[in-house]
């Protein structure tokens, strides 16, 4: 064996140099592990507490959205009252409205078909007094026609009887002079002289005056049977007179009669046709209204409708966002009351205090730390209980917020720095056979 000058040289197979490379080892995992916790250790934060914190955060999170959601709803609520009691009252008034409009319509309706009535029966009477007119125009127009035939017939006649009377009245003073009878005779051609008369005239006519001369008492007879002729003549004239005055006198009534009819008629259809105007200007005001009314109808039934049927869709949005805020609150409470279990599982007393205990003393420990770090199956079946309970809440509710909290906490906090220890491990025992086989080489 060969001796260094810096003291007695150790061969690879002493045993003393084997103690100084395993307690070489020992110290730098020791400094290595320690290095690599000093960043949670720095922060006093165990696995156990970074979930614990990742599921407060959840769970502040998860309370946050439910009173925000609370104050949203409640405005989305406010809206709905108000607009369905503002639709609701201008649904009330829309059908107050209707009624109203169906009432002037019907009126209207009734209105007007009662002045179309009434029309037609002005219409009947127009016609009726006009007829009444004409009528009594021809009447009079006949008895204005045979008055004046009448009245011509009585003048005639008082004038011829005047002018035989005046011949007779002639002859009976003065026999001798000749004097025609042509007037006397002429009285037979007369309508208006009576039969009676007639015969009496040619009784008369018949006698020859000149014969008479002869004898005193055939003449005497003659004078006589003259002043008869005239008396009887004398009586046709008055009465002739006195009924050619009758017929004055019935014209006149007959006239004044026909004339207050034409009056009276005139008036009656005067103020018919005035009525009828009134009356057909009333009932195009009342169709008109009518129809201004049916066209009010229309649109206020057509508003109300469009209402009704907003409110009713209002209405059933509000109700099923009501029953959907009623389902996500209850979602919401229950995932608060899982997390809130879940904190309780992993914050147990047992866990809680195993997990504070075995990360922040890993600095003191030194080389046994690493043990403990492995031995962290109590850690272990903590998490794997929240992940567990998590998962089935999840499900139960299916709640994604559950099920994304659930694979965080499954998720190992220190798996990297694990990693890191356990691969500067297997670097370092490297190092150290490395330089084992070299100072072997070199003895």
């Amino acid at each position: 064996s060969s001796h260094s000058h810096f003291g007695p040289e150790l061969v690879v197979d002493d045993p003393r140099f084997e103690a100084m490379q395993q307690s070489r080892m020992t110290a730098i995992f020791a400094l290595t592990f320690m290095a690599l916790s000093q960043q949670a250790l720095s922060a006093q934060v165990t696995p156990v507490q970074k979930i614990i914190q990742l599921m407060d955060g959840m769970l502040a999170k998860g309370k946050q959205e439910k009173h925000d959601e609370q104050v949203q709803f409640a405005a989305f609520k406010q809206f709905c009252d108000d607009t369905t009691v503002e639709k609701k009252r201008a649904i009330e008034e829309a059908n107050e409205q209707i009624d109203m409009l169906k009432a002037d319509i019907e009126k209207c309706t009734a209105t007007a078909a009662q002045l179309t009535k009434e029309i037609a029966e002005h219409d009947e009477d127009i016609s009726v007094w006009t007829g009444d007119q004409k009528a009594a125009t021809k009447v009079r127009d006949i008895e204005k026609a045979d008055y004046g035939t009448l009245h011509q017939d009585y003048s005639e006649s008082v004038d011829a009887l005047q002018r035989a009377i005046a011949v007779l009245r002639s002859q009976a003073h003065d026999r001798k002079q000749a004097v025609s009878l042509v007037q006397v005779s002429a009285l037979k051609d007369l309508a208006l002289i009576p039969e009676s008369a007639k015969r009496t005239l040619d009784a008369f006519l018949q006698q020859d005056p000149e014969g008479l001369e002869v004898s005193a008492p055939e003449a005497h007879g003659y004078e006589f049977q003259s002043h008869g002729v005239i008396e009887m003549l004398e009586k046709l004239q008055d009465k002739f007179i006195d009924e050619r005055t009758q017929l004055e006198k019935e014209e006149m009534n007959g006239k004044h009669a026909y004339d207050m009819l034409m009056q009276d008629l005139t008036a009656q259809i005067a103020q018919a046709t005035q009525d009828r105007e009134e009356k057909s200007e009333a009932k195009a005001k009342a169709l008109q209204a009518k129809a201004d009314a049916e066209g009010d109808l229309k649109d206020t039934t057509d508003t109300r409708d469009a209402d009704q049927k907003y409110l009713d869709d209002l209405s059933a949005t509000c109700e099923q966002k009501a029953s959907d805020f009623e389902s996500r609150q209850q979602l919401r409470a229950e995932e608060i009351e899982a997390i809130n279990k879940a904190i309780e599982i992993i914050s147990s007393g047992a866990v809680a205090g195993n997990s504070d205990k075995h990360l922040p003393s890993l600095a003191q420990q030194g080389g046994s730390s690493l043990a403990m770090l492995r031995s962290d199956t109590q850690n272990k079946m903590a998490q794997s209980r929240v992940v567990q309970f998590l998962s089935t809440k999840g499900r139960e509710l299916n709640s994604r917020v559950l099920s994304a909290l659930a694979e965080r906490v499954s998720s190992d906090p220190f798996v990297k720095v694990k990693k890191m220890i356990k691969d500067l491990i297997a670097r370092l025992m490297e190092e150290a056979n490395e330089e084992a086989e070299h100072k072997g080489w070199c003895d």
